[in-house]
């Protein structure tokens, strides 16, 4: 699901120039099914390499599937959940708020993540098969830790002191097995910590720690079942396609590759059988990967415990990973560490779930939802809104000078230009006390709807394990209180059915995009998360209780209220990427002859850690996505041939594109050479396709370095 590698804004941090130039390694949506029996009943949950999941994207999925299968999956059995890289393509959500620095929709952005949605599933129905599904849990402690913890310790000290630690340490995993072979064909674990190992200042495209901890785990299963195919450990090429390309084009220059298609470069292609392992993420609001903690860029001390500042200045506060300073090795060292974690869960992995396939869902209004506390006191939720606390971003990627994590208070300047856009009215003001109405998101329609009003929830059951699927970032403690409310919910009502060994977890993200939801009790120092959760003090507290009539609806066999479904906005989106017009290199050359080849060490040959590099003349990316396919290769001599050996998908090369000085696009192959890499002789080569005017053909190009040796 590789978005566009070139000019796209990155969704997550809202920072306008981290737009896409390239690719660290690809992105996945990774999907399963369970079904009760071939007619039974069943759902489908669906992780994706993505920032979160979107309104639009569920609505257009559920279309297709539709059309395949009637109604066999609709919106109450099917989940789709993002793991919050903030390093994937945006502009493929509906709500103005989300499309802003991405110049509004991305159609190409949001037609990848459609199509790798509808083929997973596609490709998991009709693998089904018999089998079995075991669970287990473990603790994961250097994985995470908490971004915001003095809103932490404004929950009540008896509730702290029943944890031993400010964020959830659990990983939960599933095992899938199937019944003839005995063989595993999946795992998918939860786990809460943050998608920001990669920083706000980055270009590529990348699953930071937990697409890379997807990557390690699918790699490490493929390599421990069955001898590789390929001629270097770890390398995931599977098909011949590339081969018989480069054979085509021997020389070392870019000539077009006689009738060559698009179908010429997927080589990746999944017919549904390969082992798929996924890390989803769950109540991940408060928790960063960063975990050195933040510091001050210019002192090196720690930041204001409180404001998360230094000096005042919230954008010298920043958190630093375990690779610091080098962002890549702190994706790398968190994913393992999760993919670590999965292994051993995956090995031990000895519950067998049974029982019952069943799920509840329903539409809400987020907006105006009564909701019943303690001692019959009746409070209401509110229309979205952000506060002063959102604007200064957090230790993973700090926001605008002048605001600060915990403010209140707006000043004059920032009053008048949030008025501008739309003064909230008293309504909105009251409700989301204490927190300072910054940008009164649920009451702005122009151009349309800024943020989302109807949110959808959700529970599947597989057994005596549950999933809670919701639209936001819930923090530590808030996702502690929603699961153990459900729990009680389901052991009360469920006729024995249910009990303490009932497994829950929370698939964050899933479904819609609505940002944070915090506890009442943090939500009142107004610190990033509780400024950015959007329906006011009392959002938890909704939640729970609707969550608490689905699981009461699920233990006792009943049907629920479904509420209204959401609005389709796709014919009022707003966009402003430029297209392309057709593409040409630079005079008396062609797309993929070489601007600068490989550089040959003083000794004549590279070693295991060095770095090699060689740039091409190369249109834009955009013009095909080549997906399942890549822009980018490692070829190794094996005889007469040159055999794939690493792509753009590996963590060792990276696919690199830019402008350059003469306006004229410019691809950089840069290759790290693994440990394991056997000596031999190899090559760098790049693939690509452009339009020489608006109108033309797609063309596609591959041109190749010189040859090199490792050893």
């Amino acid at each position: 699901m590789t978005g566009p590698a070139a000019g796209v804004n990155m969704m997550g941090y809202g920072n306008m120039e981290q737009v896409t130039a390239g690719i660290h390694f690809r992105l996945r949506a990774r999907a399963f099914i369970v079904a009760e029996s071939p007619q039974g009943a069943r759902f489908a949950f669906v992780n994706l390499d993505a920032g979160m999941a979107s309104q639009l994207v569920n609505i257009k999925v559920l279309e297709r599937l539709k059309s395949r299968y009637g109604n066999l999956y609709k919106e109450d059995n099917v989940a789709i959940s993002g793991i919050h890289t903030h390093a994937g393509p945006g502009g493929y959500l509906q709500y103005l708020l989300y499309s802003i620095t991405s110049l509004g929709f991305v159609q190409q952005s949001f037609d990848a993540i459609v199509t790798a949605i509808e083929q997973s599933i596609v490709q998991a129905h009709e693998n089904l098969k018999p089998g079995s599904i075991f669970i287990n849990k473990g603790d994961l402690r250097n994985a995470g830790i908490n971004r915001s913890p003095s809103a932490y310790l404004f929950n009540p000290a008896e509730e702290r002191a029943r944890y031993p630690t400010n964020v959830d340490t659990e990983m939960t995993l599933l095992k899938f097995v199937d019944q003839q072979s005995g063989k595993s064909v999946g795992a998918f674990s939860w786990f809460p910590t943050h998608g920001t190992s990669m920083s706000r200042d980055n270009k590529l495209i990348s699953g930071d720690n937990k697409g890379a901890a997807a990557r390690f785990f699918e790699d490490w299963f493929t390599s421990t079942t069955k001898p590789s195919s390929k001629p270097i450990n770890n390398s995931t090429i599977s098909s011949n396609t590339l081969l018989e390309v480069a054979q085509q084009n021997k020389s070392t220059g870019g000539k077009p590759c006689g009738k060559t298609t698009s179908q010429d470069f997927k080589v990746r292609k999944n017919d549904g059988s390969r082992f798929v392992g996924a890390f989803c993420q769950s109540n991940v609001g408060d928790v960063t990967p960063n975990v050195l903690g933040a510091f001050c860029t210019d002192t090196g001390l720690p930041c204001d415990f409180n404001r998360s500042s230094c000096h005042g200045d919230d954008r010298l506060c920043v958190g630093r990973g375990p690779g610091y300073p080098d962002e890549i090795v702190s994706t790398k060292i968190i994913g393992q560490r999760q993919f670590q974690k999965a292994v051993d869960l995956f090995k031990s992995a000895k519950e067998k779930l049974t029982g019952k396939i069943d799920f509840r869902q329903a539409y809400l209004n987020f907006t105006d939802i009564e909701v019943e506390l303690e001692g019959n006191q009746v409070v209401k939720t509110c229309p979205a809104a952000l506060g002063p606390g959102f604007a200064a971003g957090t230790t993973d990627g700090p926001g605008v000078f002048g605001f600060q994590q915990g403010d209140t208070e707006i000043n004059e300047m920032w009053k008048e230009v949030r008025n501008f856009l739309k003064e909230p009215s008293q309504y909105q003001v009251d409700c989301q006390k204490p927190k300072a109405v910054l940008l009164s998101s649920g009451e702005m329609f122009v151009p349309y709807a800024w943020a989302p009003a109807i949110l959808p929830i959700q529970m599947l059951r597989l057994g005596n394990f549950i999933i809670l699927s919701v639209p936001g970032e819930f923090t530590t403690m808030a996702g502690r209180r929603l699961r153990e409310a459900v729990k009680d919910t389901l052991v009360s009502n469920g006729n024995g059915e249910f009990d303490d060994d009932t497994h829950i977890v929370i698939a964050g993200l899933t479904n819609t995009y609505s940002q944070y939801i915090t506890t009442f009790e943090e939500y009142k120092q107004q610190r990033y998360e509780a400024a950015s959760t959007l329906y006011g003090p009392h959002t938890l507290s909704a939640y729970i209780q609707e969550f608490n009539k689905l699981a009461k609806a699920m233990a006792r066999g009943e049907s629920n209220f479904k509420g209204h479904p959401p609005p389709d906005l796709t014919s009022v989106q707003l966009r402003y990427l430029a297209d392309l017009y057709g593409d040409s290199p630079p005079p008396g050359l062609n797309f993929g002859d070489m601007k600068q080849d490989v550089t040959l060490p003083k000794s004549g040959s590279f070693a295991k850690g060095d770095r090699v590099n060689a740039s091409f003349w190369s249109a834009n990316p955009r013009y095909d996505l080549l997906t399942e396919g890549t822009f980018a290769v490692v070829e190794m001599l094996q005889g007469k041939k040159w055999v794939p050996a690493y792509d753009d998908d590996d963590f060792s090369l990276y696919f690199k594109w830019k402008i350059d000085d003469s306006f004229y696009g410019l691809a950089t192959i840069e290759w790290e050479v693994p440990e394991e890499a056997s000596s031999g002789v190899y090559r760098l080569r790049h693939f690509g396709s452009a339009n020489e005017t608006n109108n033309s053909p797609t063309k596609y190009y591959t041109g190749a370095s010189s040859a090199f040796k490792v050893s």
